[in-house]
C-alpha cells in the first residue's frame, strides 16, 4: 500500500470510528449513561468480538496491518492530552477542612480493594495462570492487581456530578475530591509496577526510580516554579497558554517513556505541573485540551478494541471475571459507604458516594493499556478487566436513578419531583461541617 493510500485509509477510517462513537454515545445517553460506555462499545464492536466474525474479511479490509501503527500513535497522543486534562484538574485546595472526611474515603477506597486484588491473586494463582499468566507471583503483577480493582474514573465521575446536578453537594464534592487523590496514589503506584516488570529490564528498578524521583523533583522545583514566573509576567497574560502547555506535556512524555515508564505518566505530571494563574484553571486552556483528546480518543477505544474478543474468554475467564467484579465493586462500595458514614453523611448520602467511586471507565483503560504494553498482563485478562470496567462504569447510572428514587419516596414527594441539588446538604467553605437546608 502506498503512502497515499495509507494516508487516505487512515483519513476514512477516522471518520467511520467517529461517527460510530458519535452514534453509539448518543444512544447509551438515552438511557443515562455516560458517552464513554458507547466509545467502549465502539472499540468492541470493531473488533474480532463482532466485525473480526462477518465474513470477507471485512476486519482485515478496514483495519489492514498498514494503516495500525498510524492509529496507534494518534491514540497515545489522545491519551497523553487526556492525562494531562486530569492532573490540570486535579485541585488540592478542595482538602482545606475537608481532609478528615476524604482522608477516611481515600483510605478506605484504595486500602481494601487494593488488599482484595493482591490477596486474590496471592490466594488463587491458578485462576490467572488458567487465563496464560505467567508470572503470578512478580511484584509488578500482584501491585498491577491491586491497581486495576482499586482506580475510580475522575473524567467520567466528575461528568456524571455534573449531569446529576450535585456538583456542588457533599456526596459530589466528598467522591470527586476523593477520587482526584485516588488518582494520584493510583498513578504513582502503576508506576512502581511498570518500573519493576520486564518492560524495563535494560535498568535497574532503583536506578529508574531515582531517575523517576529526579524528573518529579526537578519538575516541583524548577519547571513549576520558572513557568509560574513566565505567566505571571504582564506581557505573558494575554498569550495562548496552549503552545507552553503543548511543549510541557510532550516533553514529560518523552521523558518518562525514555526512563521505561509508559508516556500517560508524562501527561499526568505534566498536568500537575502546569501553573493555574491566580491559582484557578485556565478555562481557555481547558477547553483546547478537551477539544483535542475528545477527536482523537474514539482511536484509542478502537485500537483498544482491535485486541479485544470476548467470546474467546472460555470459562476461566467468565470465572474470573466474577471474581474481579465482586473484588471491584465490593471492595470499594462498602469501604466508600462506611467511610463516608465516619464522616457524618446519612445513609443516602454514604450510598451515593459508594455508587459514585465505583465509577472506573477511560481512567481504567488506559491502565490497562499500560499494563498490557508493559507485558504485565496478557490479552486474555485484559479482555476480563476491561469487561469489569465496562459493567462498574454502567452500573453507576441506574444505581444513582435508583437511590434518587429512594431519596423522593423519603421525601414523600406524590410528584416525582425529588430534592434539587440546593436542598441536597452541602459543605462549608471553611470547616468540615455539613449544612443541611432548613
Amino acid at each position: 500500500m502506498s503512502t497515499e493510500a495509507v494516508v487516505a485509509h487512515v483519513v476514512g477510517v477516522i471518520g467511520l470510528i467517529m461517527l460510530v462513537s458519535s452514534v453509539l454515545g448518543s444512544v447509551v445517553a438515552r438511557f443515562k449513561q455516560p458517552t464513554v460506555i458507547g466509545q467502549i462499545l465502539t472499540g468492541i464492536l470493531l473488533g474480532p468480538t463482532l466485525l473480526g466474525r462477518l465474513p470477507y474479511g471485512v476486519a482485515d479490509r478496514l483495519f489492514p496491518d498498514e494503516i495500525l501503527p498510524y492509529l496507534s500513535v494518534l491514540a497515545q497522543v489522545a491519551v497523553v492530552i487526556f492525562m494531562f486534562v486530569v492532573g490540570y484538574e486535579i485541585d488540592f485546595r478542595v482538602l482545606r477542612g475537608h481532609s478528615g472526611a476524604v482522608s477516611l474515603v481515600v483510605c478506605g477506597c484504595l486500602l481494601v480493594p487494593m488488599a482484595l486484588g493482591a490477596g486474590a491473586v496471592l490466594a488463587l494463582p491458578s485462576a490467572f495462570t488458567s487465563l496464560g499468566e505467567d508470572a503470578t507471583g512478580s511484584r509488578s503483577f500482584v501491585l498491577f492487581l491491586a491497581v486495576a480493582v482499586s482506580v475510580t474514573a475522575l473524567p467520567v465521575l466528575a461528568a456524571i456530578v455534573r449531569e446529576r446536578g450535585i456538583a456542588g453537594t457533599v456526596p459530589g464534592q466528598l467522591a470527586m475530591t476523593a477520587a482526584g487523590i485516588m488518582d494520584l496514589v493510583v498513578w504513582v503506584a502503576l508506576a512502581a509496577a511498570v518500573a519493576g516488570s520486564s518492560h524495563t529490564a535494560g535498568r535497574p528498578v532503583w536506578l529508574t526510580a531515582l531517575l523517576a524521583a529526579v524528573l518529579i523533583l526537578g519538575l516541583a522545583g524548577v519547571v513549576r516554579p520558572a513557568l509560574r514566573w513566565w505567566t505571571e509576567r504582564s506581557s505573558a497574560r494575554f498569550l495562548d497558554q496552549v503552545p507552553l502547555a503543548v511543549v510541557l506535556m510532550t516533553g514529560c512524555a518523552w521523558a518518562t517513556s525514555s526512563l521505561g515508564l509508559h508516556t500517560v505518566f508524562g501527561g499526568f505530571l505534566a498536568g500537575l505541573v502546569m501553573p493555574r494563574p491566580g491559582g484557578s484553571q485556565d478555562a481557555d486552556l481547558l477547553k483546547s485540551m478537551e477539544g483535542a483528546y475528545r477527536v482523537l480518543l474514539p482511536l484509542f477505544f478502537v485500537v483498544t478494541g482491535l485486541s479485544l474478543d470476548i467470546a474467546a474468554l472460555g470459562g476461566a475467564g467468565l470465572a474470573v471475571l466474577g471474581l474481579i467484579l465482586c473484588i471491584a465493586v465490593v471492595g470499594k462500595a462498602i469501604p466508600a459507604y462506611a467511610s463516608a458514614r465516619l464522616a457524618r453523611l446519612g445513609r443516602q448520602d454514604s450510598a451515593t458516594v459508594a455508587v459514585l467511586l465505583n465509577t472506573r471507565g477511560l481512567t481504567e483503560l488506559i491502565a490497562l493499556d499500560v499494563g498490557l504494553t508493559a507485558g504485565i498482563i496478557h490479552q486474555r485478562l485484559f479482555v476480563v478487566l476491561v469487561l469489569m470496567a465496562l459493567i462498574t462504569t454502567a452500573m453507576t447510572g441506574p444505581l444513582l436513578s435508583l437511590l434518587d428514587g429512594r431519596r423522593r419516596a423519603g421525601h414523600g414527594g406524590t410528584t416525582g419531583a425529588g430534592p434539587t441539588s440546593a436542598e441536597q446538604p452541602r459543605w462549608s467553605e471553611e470547616t468540615d461541617v455539613i449544612h443541611r437546608p432548613t
